[in-house]
């Protein structure tokens, strides 16, 4: 039987970036303790209020079809969201979809088709290759380098423009590295794509998760309105990603010519999740300010743990929940030292290839599990790191 290309596109983009991950889940599931630091899933729940109104939702009969763009409390609050940030925005800004993934999806769908080109920094998230491949598009990676915080350089992305390129996918706070944009260098960045007339996508799903730095975005920059889509939900910000709730804002025309591409993926939300969500933007939670706290405090763990290990060089994040560390020195890839962390030390972590070649001697660690396991864990890394280094000194 025949299948379409974007099967053969995809054969090699799914689950096998997560092999570590799904591993570990079944080493857990056969009875293994495993300290599991892999995926970016908040360690608390949604807030009560917010389960309280999904449930009241549902009671209430909400759970009927929506309409393509989005239920009308949700289409308010995120425009009063957004207009806090630039005051022209209005509901025909704002496209409704489950999910910062799904939103990504179909944005990327009305932007770019075979023989485009997206540019996106190295390291990456994982899924981002396999959402620019779904179109046909080829994936140009902008390498962002440690000795820069990880923060992508103006020049760095002008040495990769070719005719082909039309559009920069832009993640900040960044997965999986932590590096916040400053507003001066996205305004560097929008005018290099201003002058090669790209489109930046703006992935801000960890907006609210920064550590001190201010937040920033080119959706905020008048000069670059016309060409910024910003994607983003409530998953990180209100620790609820099992709802899949997120959004798509960008210019007035993108959301008109995009709303039937929206359509023929899902036809709506749901009502009783968007009631939900509503609640979320326009209400103040503290969701967001404790994991800010907890994040920062871990990441300060992993680095004051690691600090006596010179074969371990931790990357302190400035926003997000993950913290890159350098294990290039103990002479194993970010991929194999995750390997022998969860075979010698039950310890999973994501290796640095799942996020691009620029992070191949890094793995990410999650910072979602409570302080105490997190330094059992931090433990058991310097232990292998130390094995490491005895056995190199034998071989020696």
């Amino acid at each position: 039987m025949r299948y379409a290309s974007i099967t053969d596109r995809l054969s090699n983009l799914g689950s096998g970036k997560w092999a570590v991950h799904s591993t570990a889940r079944g080493m857990a599931a056969a009875g293994t303790p495993i300290i599991e630091l892999t995926i970016g899933e908040p360690d608390l729940p949604p807030d009560e209020a917010l389960l309280a109104e999904c449930a009241r939702a549902m009671h209430a009969g909400r759970t009927r079809y929506s309409n393509g763009r989005g239920e009308p409390a949700v289409l308010k609050a995120l425009t009063d969201k957004y207009r806090k940030r630039r005051p022209d925005v209005t509901e025909k800004n704002i496209l409704c979809f489950p999910g910062t993934q799904t939103a990504l999806f179909a944005v990327m769908m009305g932007l770019v088709e075979p023989g485009d080109a997206v540019l996106v920094g190295d390291p990456l998230y994982a899924t981002y290759e396999g959402v620019v491949a779904s179109t046909g598009a080829r994936l140009v990676p902008v390498p962002l380098h440690p000795e820069r915080r990880f923060h992508l350089q103006a020049e760095d992305l002008e040495k990769a423009i070719t005719p082909d390129s039309r559009v920069l996918l832009l993640n900040t706070p960044h997965n999986p590295t932590g590096a916040v944009l400053t507003a001066g260098e996205i305004a560097a960045i929008g005018e290099v794509c201003r002058r090669h007339d790209l489109w930046i996508v703006c992935d801000e799903v960890y907006e609210e998760l920064t550590f001190g730095a201010d937040f920033a975005s080119p959706f905020d920059n008048p000069d670059l309105a016309e060409r910024t889509i910003v994607v983003s939900s409530i998953s990180k910000s209100h620790a609820a990603p099992g709802f899949r709730s997120g959004w798509a804002a960008g210019p007035v025309e993108f959301c008109e010519r995009l709303l039937p591409v929206s359509e023929t993926m899902l036809f709506g939300v749901q009502p009783f999740i968007s009631d939900m969500t509503a609640m979320a933007v326009s209400q103040r939670f503290d969701t967001a300010a404790v994991m800010r706290e907890n994040y920062l405090r871990r990441a300060k763990i992993v680095e004051t743990a690691l600090a006596g290990e010179p074969l371990l060089r931790t990357m302190m994040p400035e926003g997000g929940m993950f913290i890159l560390v350098d294990v290039g020195q103990t002479g194993l890839s970010g991929e194999d030292f995750a390997w022998a962390l969860l075979k010698q030390q039950h310890v999973a972590v994501m290796p640095g290839s799942s996020f691009g070649a620029e992070a191949r001697d890094f793995i990410r660690i999650s910072l979602t599990v409570p302080d105490d396991v997190l330094a059992t864990a931090m433990k058991r890394m310097a232990t292998l790191a130390t094995d490491l280094k005895q056995e190199r000194a034998r071989r020696a």
